[in-house]
């Protein structure tokens, strides 16, 4: 009889724990992390807080844009946008209406361009989409050291590009690194 609730008690204790595993574990591996965003297929970070807040009806990370486009007013920059087959985000800014409007991303290799680079677009300009990996909803989130440098970096030339002064851009409205992950600063 003393065996016979041991293992009673034992099943109980293993089903406990299969439930709270599971709870666990299960949103875990169906998380989204990225978006595709028209009209060129790049990921959009549902990951972070500030460039993707959580819609209060459906519970859901909800990109601040829908599309990501030369015209698009970003409402926080620099914003982040992936493509897999490069590996490294992009920082995208709003030039200045003054100086033209429109977007800007920064590369480690070549400073400030304009928005889009080349490759994402087809022989008459037109969009060209990226071809996505399966399952890149899925992709881990960017490595926010990885991404402290090409954020901190292309603040720095978009400010000596933009100055304050001229531009009423301040080092302050840009977001670092720790901003775009939701982190504090240190």
């Amino acid at each position: 009889m003393l065996g016979g609730k041991r293992s009673y008690q034992t099943g109980i204790l293993c089903l406990f724990i299969i439930l709270v595993m599971g709870l666990i574990l299960v949103p875990q591996v169906g998380a989204q992390y990225w978006q595709a965003i028209p009209p060129y297929n790049l990921l959009w970070p549902l990951w972070s807080p500030v460039l993707s807040p959580v819609n209060s009806v459906t519970g859901l990370a909800t990109p601040l844009l829908s599309e990501l486009t030369n015209s698009s007013i970003l409402p926080v920059q620099p914003i982040l946008a992936w493509d897999p087959a490069q590996n490294l985000p992009w920082a995208l800014y709003n030039i200045p209406p003054i100086m033209g409007g429109g977007l800007t991303y920064f590369s480690p290799l070549f400073g400030l361009n304009p928005w889009p680079p080349s490759y994402l677009l087809d022989s008459a300009g037109l969009p060209l989409p990226i071809g996505l990996p399966l399952g890149y909803g899925a992709l881990p989130p960017t490595d926010v050291a990885a991404a402290t440098d090409i954020v901190t970096l292309g603040n720095i030339q978009y400010l000596l590009e933009y100055p304050t002064n001229l531009f009423g851009i301040s080092q302050s409205s840009l977001l670092t690194a720790a901003g775009i992950w939701g982190l504090p600063l240190i």
